[in-house]
């Protein structure tokens, strides 16, 4: 199976946590270290993007690294078309829907797409949604954020990311948020749509994890929690209470 194949194989029993690294943040071996962690807590995949500057040298060597100690998927979550490796199981070939810029929306896909498919990295469609406050991702997507209380929008852009052939759908509302997207949207845009729902930002401990798989998130990322405390007991804990689901 591809990675996307597993995904879906697994949400059809369970619920699932993926785990958020920055290659930027620490050196490679510790991502690795960082990862193996995370994979014993019980997490379904590694997601690796977030910085702008990252060099291709250092993407590689993480992305490496990782794969040594790991036998889950490592995604990768790029920024720009620059933040591509092809030693990556899979890339999240992103469309971030509510973004002013043409670049974030078909610009920076449209530079990477022939190497992408020429090299056989599979690519996993993806329907990227901005929700106040958005934090860095908002800043740099420059995104009009959709408001916590605006439902109708981000069901609007939910849906126009299935009709448009989209695998997945995330839901952000940024690294560092200092609460996640509301469960009320959550359960808006899983009454709406027929794939999976990844959900992110501001999910820090195991009671905001709950509600969200609660409203209908299939999948939820963290990642500053990592950052910030490492692969603590608050981790596991989040990682069991989405298991549990």
């Amino acid at each position: 199976m591809n990675v996307l194949e597993t995904i879906i194989t697994k949400l059809q029993t369970k619920k699932l946590h993926m785990t958020l690294l920055d290659p930027d943040e620490q050196e490679p071996e510790a991502a690795a270290r960082i990862a193996a962690s995370a994979e014993t807590m019980g997490t379904d995949a590694v997601m690796l993007g977030g910085s702008t500057g990252v060099t291709q040298e250092l993407l590689d060597e993480t992305v490496e690294k990782i794969k040594e100690k790991v036998s889950i998927p490592v995604i990768l979550f790029p920024t720009t078309a620059s933040a591509v490796s092809l030693k990556a199981d899979a890339i999240y070939f992103m469309c971030l829907l509510n973004s002013r810029n043409p670049r974030f929306i078909m610009g920076e896909q449209m530079r990477a797409a022939a190497m992408v498919k020429q090299c056989g990295l599979e690519a996993i469609s993806m329907g990227y949604i901005i929700v106040e406050p958005g934090m860095e991702a908002g800043t740099i997507g420059e995104a009009d954020v959709v408001k916590r209380d605006d439902v109708k929008s981000a069901v609007g852009y939910s849906v126009a990311a299935e009709l448009l052939g989209m695998n997945l759908i995330y839901l952000e509302a940024g690294s560092g948020a200092p609460e996640p997207v509301p469960s009320e949207m959550i359960f808006a845009v899983k009454e709406a749509v027929d794939i999976p729902i990844l959900v992110g930002g501001g999910i820090r401990d195991a009671e905001k994890a709950g509600i969200a798989v609660n409203a209908g998130a299939d999948i939820i990322v963290t990642g500053s929690i990592v950052e910030e405390h490492g692969i603590s007991a608050r981790f596991r804990d989040i990682v069991k209470t989405i298991n549990e689901f």
